[in-house]
């Protein structure tokens, strides 16, 4: 790409930058925000004046931030602009991404809910163990052959059906897991950089803490502050009833619940795994 192509692009994208603040300040009433009608509005929605001062910035500057000129926001005045103008999560992760900055999204608390489609969607996957998997990586939902592999998530209560208390601390799913070091250590670095938007959250320090007192090796590793993007690969598993099993497992992000994650396993051929898949959900079937 040439230097004027890049020069091109990067206008561009200002002027896009600006018309989505126009259309937004444009949408808003003075009633909504606290301000009174005033007289002779000559223009829909907000001044310029009114979303600069609410937004803490000056009014000759913002005015060149709808032009399009050739100023940029830092992250907090991004932030404050969306306040300001009473963005939703959509429209602010759109004010940052056209302002090539990382979206400063505020993490989610309070419970998960997991919806209905996507419950129907889990057991719809009558050949592919699948479970949904929340912000703290805890088990909210999983289908029947989740349960026929790895056990009846719904007889575990609390932290034991948090997917990592349960690789580092229960003996019959670490036997589960042939290659137990590695998935344990690839686990532990995934988790670590998923939960750094939640650094200092009171439910994850807590499950760190407990998982630091009850694992030796969480206690090693944990500290080395490794970490790693979502894989998608190979698991083997020696199941107690099925014998060894390989898959390939993917974590799939859910649009609407940014916080969790769809995991499903295909069975693959090697090993027979189909095969004994459908004898394991047959036997739970006949149970």
């Amino acid at each position: 790409m040439t230097i004027n192509q890049h020069q091109t692009i990067l206008e561009a994208r200002r002027r896009e930058f600006g018309a989505f603040l126009r259309s937004r300040r444009e949408k808003l009433m003075p009633a909504s925000v606290g301000l009174p009608e005033g007289f002779r509005r000559r223009t829909p929605g907000l001044r310029r004046e009114e979303v600069a001062l609410l937004a803490g910035v000056g009014a000759t500057w913002y005015t060149w931030l709808e032009q399009g000129r050739d100023v940029r926001a830092s992250a907090e005045v991004l932030s404050a602009l969306a306040d300001a103008l009473r963005l939703d999560p959509a429209e602010r992760r759109h004010l940052f991404t056209l302002s090539d900055r990382p979206s400063a999204e505020i993490p989610s608390r309070g419970p998960e809910e997991v919806s209905e489609s996507l419950r129907r969607m889990l057991a719809s996957l009558t050949g592919q163990p699948a479970y949904v998997l929340g912000r703290r990586w805890d088990v909210l939902a999983w289908n029947a052959a989740a349960v026929a592999l790895f056990g009846d998530y719904g007889l575990l209560q609390g932290d034991a059906r948090n997917s990592v208390h349960r690789v580092f601390t229960d003996p019959a799913h670490r036997e589960l897991l042939v290659d137990w070091e590695i998935v344990a250590a690839n686990s532990l670095a995934m988790f670590r950089a998923e939960s750094a938007r939640y650094a200092g959250d009171p439910d994850f320090e807590r499950l760190i803490a407990t998982l630091t007192q009850a694992s030796p090796e969480f206690r090693a590793w944990w500290p080395k502050q490794e970490v790693l993007r979502p894989l998608a690969g190979h698991k083997r598993l020696r199941h107690p009833q099925g014998g060894l099993m390989t898959f390939e497992y993917t974590a799939l992000a859910v649009i609407d619940r940014p916080d969790m994650k769809l995991v499903v396993y295909t069975p693959l051929d090697e090993d027979g795994t189909g095969e004994k898949l459908k004898a394991l959900l047959s036997h739970n079937a006949k149970i």
